[in-house]
């Protein structure tokens, strides 16, 4: 088909969101109770944004053929998805040396250079802030381990001993 057949909206719309990666079986979809909240607002903010765009009852209107109204209520549908899934899960009471989930953790590297990570959900990780989830090979590697100890993490390029700085928890 030519793009004389090509109608203008057709190209308004983003491609769909992929479908996020699924967690093996039985294994629970933690979550910081700082996360739960923020996807909450999302929702929130979103629901808002689409009561804006709704239609009114005398048929179909602009706001129905919004191409961002597509994208809005796929994004709704997924964090209500996800929200649905989670398990807000606490940090430890005791043990707060130890990394476990909802940790920051700063850590330094072989070549000497610190970097602060914190392990958190998988529907919450942003690896570029230094939020990474708990299933990562990188926090699989650090969880359990204390304050001091150092521990060999497989990198692409090699085996890389990380020694954990600090262990704290802000919740």
């Amino acid at each position: 088909m030519g793009r004389a057949f090509v109608r203008e909206s057709d190209d308004a719309h983003q491609d769909p969101p992929r479908p996020r990666p699924q967690l093996a079986p039985g294994v629970k979809n933690h979550i910081t109770s700082a996360g739960a909240r923020r996807l909450r607002a999302e929702l929130d903010d979103l629901l808002e944004q689409k009561s804006r765009l709704a239609p009114g009852t005398e048929g179909p209107t602009a706001a129905d053929r919004d191409p961002r109204r597509h994208d809005l209520e796929a994004r709704i549908r997924a964090l209500q998805q996800i929200l649905d899934s989670v398990v807000v899960t606490a940090p430890p009471i005791i043990g707060r040396d130890r990394v476990c989930f909802g940790a920051d953790v700063l850590v330094r590297h072989a070549g000497g250079q610190q970097e602060m990570y914190r392990i958190v959900g998988f529907d919450e990780a942003d690896p570029e802030r230094g939020q990474i989830s708990w299933r990562s090979p990188l926090a699989r590697a650090l969880l359990s381990h204390r304050t001091g100890e150092t521990i060999g993490f497989q990198t692409p390029s090699g085996l890389e001993e990380i020694e954990i700085i600090s262990v704290t928890y802000s919740e």
